[in-house]
């Protein structure tokens, strides 16, 4: 008798692929606005979230928040820069089956571009990305051991495929300081190359870049700045966080299997102009 791979009755259904139940997820920079809502996305699709950031307190109301609303999450209270925090934690897992490289410090309207400023945001976004995922190593593989496979997602960036136009941003004071198209851009490439180096450990490796999704801040209290900034989108509009949930959740789950060394660009087509 042939089988066939796309039998209805034993055809995997889309539920279950996009379910995370019995898996755990690293996420760095889980109390931003984007780490946030990856989060919330995460622990609804049943898995439980570790939630790294540098503020211990912030970081334990966001997990009592989501075990409020039923879900599971833990906290991980400690900067990504500091290496031997990092490997003591990750190193210490037993198991991992997603890491998120989401983590990167010097945004905001007082960014600088100093020399100082650029190491900085470099340590934290790409050199730092690079150490979680030689420091999770054991725990991922024991993860391919128990599942088949296991996931490391990086977070980038439109910034990592164009340049800001800056009369959009003129007298804003936000224009995104050029370290962070630099960071980015080099987490976009680390991200292709590990996806070749771990495929034959049945590790995937692919990547995120958003386009703009700006902080709930700015979009209560800036409207005139929010209005000339969605004209860089052909749909005229920014990203909401939420929208942000699905593809991560997909590239974290079974539903991605087939995929590695891959950017999914979630930016309302501006970069498609």
């Amino acid at each position: 008798m042939t089988t066939r791979t796309t039998d209805v009755a034993t055809f995997p259904t889309h539920e279950d692929r996009f379910r995370l139940d019995g898996r755990t997820v690293f996420l760095s920079g889980a109390a931003g606005h984007l780490g946030r809502a990856m989060a919330i996305g995460f622990a609804q699709a049943g898995a439980h979230v570790i939630l790294n950031g540098r503020t211990a307190s912030k970081l334990q109301e966001f997990a009592d928040e989501l075990a409020a609303a039923g879900h599971s999450a833990s906290i991980a209270a400690f900067d990504v820069m500091d290496r031997d925090a990092a490997n003591a934690f990750l190193g210490g897992l037993d198991r991992l089956d997603v890491l998120v490289n989401n983590a990167i410090t010097g945004l905001g309207p007082s960014a600088s571009s100093s020399l100082e400023a650029f190491r900085a945001m470099v340590d934290s976004g790409l050199i730092a990305s690079q150490d979680n995922v030689t420091n999770a190593l054991p725990a991922l593989e024991a993860a391919v051991a128990a599942t088949g496979s296991a996931s490391i997602i990086n977070i980038t960036s439109i910034w990592a495929h164009v340049s800001p136009t800056p009369s959009l941003y003129e007298g804003t004071g936000r224009l995104t300081p050029p370290q962070y198209a630099a960071t980015k851009g080099g987490l976009l490439q680390l991200t292709r190359y590990l996806a070749v180096q771990l495929a034959p450990k049945k590790i995937r490796v692919n990547s995120l870049s958003p386009g703009i999704f700006p902080w709930d801040d700015i979009t209560n209290n800036e409207p005139d700045f929010v209005e000339r900034i969605s004209q860089g989108s052909p749909m005229r509009r920014l990203g909401e966080a939420c929208e942000l949930t699905g593809p991560a959740v997909f590239l974290a789950s079974d539903a991605s299997t087939y995929m590695t060394g891959a950017d999914l660009l979630i930016d309302g087509g501006w970069t498609a102009w």
